[in-house]
């Protein structure tokens, strides 16, 4: 399978993890880690540190100029998402319900789960306050932990389901639970932290979430769109974007009760997203895709990567850059309109 059909399946949450060995190998050293299929990006205190294929984890002290493999991993899973608490302590998720736990800023690895036999991916996680953390994936999996990723317990995920939405149909299954027609739960593609308490999950078939008291309960969001969602933008104060395949993207100026459908000028899946200062925001996709706003994500400029890789998800280093991860590896992506970002950043 080529680097760009294994991100189609990843982003796509089309097939859950296959069942690995008992005791899973650590990730190889790899001359060319940081240009190797990498799928999500954190921050640790001033360093970046990236996850993806076969367990590789890099880290950069110069903002996405070099890179180094962590040499400490205890898993060659494909790994789909990273966050940190502070600056040295983080999580990492993957297939095979796989979790990392660092405590040197991704410098080495701890496992502390791995279930294989489930042959479920998690595809995110989010690192909260307190030590506080939840990871999600295929088939409505929920973990949390209350130990910083030391443990882990599983959760049944459910939601109040959304109000009646005028002219249209609400989901089967609403909530993460079984419909007649997929067999299992809706897969939770990612999990993002808005201002205070509240948290955003995307999810396939046009399920949208929100909990406003750290994950503790959860509602249905209304929607417009019934393909899949790969990513929630918070902008500030109730104003979020929802984004996700052929290039759809939704903006709600009240948490997520109302959409607006913005033009983006593409039909690539859109699958990364980050705040460029205080009115700017960028999105990041497949086919090379990134999409800049410098108005509160209320309009969008395609500006096209040249050589088409795709990419999964991106960190801001100011108005006028970004560091972004894909098909290709780790890239630094100089931004159109600095001047104008710069004039708006806090």
């Amino acid at each position: 399978m080529s680097a760009r059909a294994l991100l189609l399946v990843l982003l796509g949450s089309a097939s859950a993890a296959l069942a690995a060995d008992a005791e899973p190998r650590a990730a190889e050293p790899a001359r060319l880690a940081a240009r190797s299929l990498l799928i999500a990006i954190a921050q640790a205190g001033e360093r970046l540190v990236a996850v993806g294929d076969r367990g590789i984890i890099v880290f950069s002290d110069d903002r996405g100029k070099s890179w180094t493999q962590s040499q400490a991993v205890p898993t060659q899973a494909l790994l789909t998402g990273v966050c940190f608490f502070d600056a040295a302590r983080g999580i990492a998720v993957g297939h095979d319900l796989v979790t990392l736990v660092t405590a040197d800023a991704g410098r080495s690895w701890q496992r502390t789960h791995y279930s294989p036999e489930a042959q479920r991916p998690l595809l995110d996680v989010w690192c909260g306050g307190g030590g506080h953390a939840i990871a999600i994936g295929a088939y409505s999996t929920y973990l949390v932990s209350e130990d910083a990723g030391a443990s882990w317990r599983e959760r049944d995920f459910s939601a109040a389901p959304p109000p009646q939405t005028a002219g249209r149909k609400p989901h089967s299954g609403a909530g993460g639970g079984h419909d007649e027609d997929s067999g299992g739960g809706f897969h939770l593609n990612r999990i993002v932290a808005a201002e205070g308490a509240r948290l955003y999950i995307a999810g396939e078939a046009g399920h949208l979430y929100r909990s406003d008291d750290g994950g503790a309960g959860w509602r249905e969001l209304p929607s417009p769109y019934e393909g899949s969602f790969f990513g929630v933008l918070p902008l500030g104060a109730d104003a979020v974007l929802a984004y996700g395949l052929r290039g759809n993207l939704l903006r709600s100026e009240d948490g997520g009760a109302s959409w607006r459908k913005l033009d983006t000028g593409t039909l690539a899946m859109l699958d990364g997203g980050a705040r460029l200062g205080a009115q700017g925001a960028v999105l990041v996709g497949l086919a090379g895709v990134v999409l800049v706003s410098h108005d509160g994500g209320r309009t969008f400029t395609l500006v096209q990567q040249a050589d088409h890789s795709g990419l999964a998800a991106a960190l801001a280093l100011g108005p006028g850059a970004l560091v972004a991860v894909g098909e290709d590896g780790a890239r630094v992506v100089e931004l159109p309109g600095a001047s104008a970002a710069a004039a708006g950043a806090p």
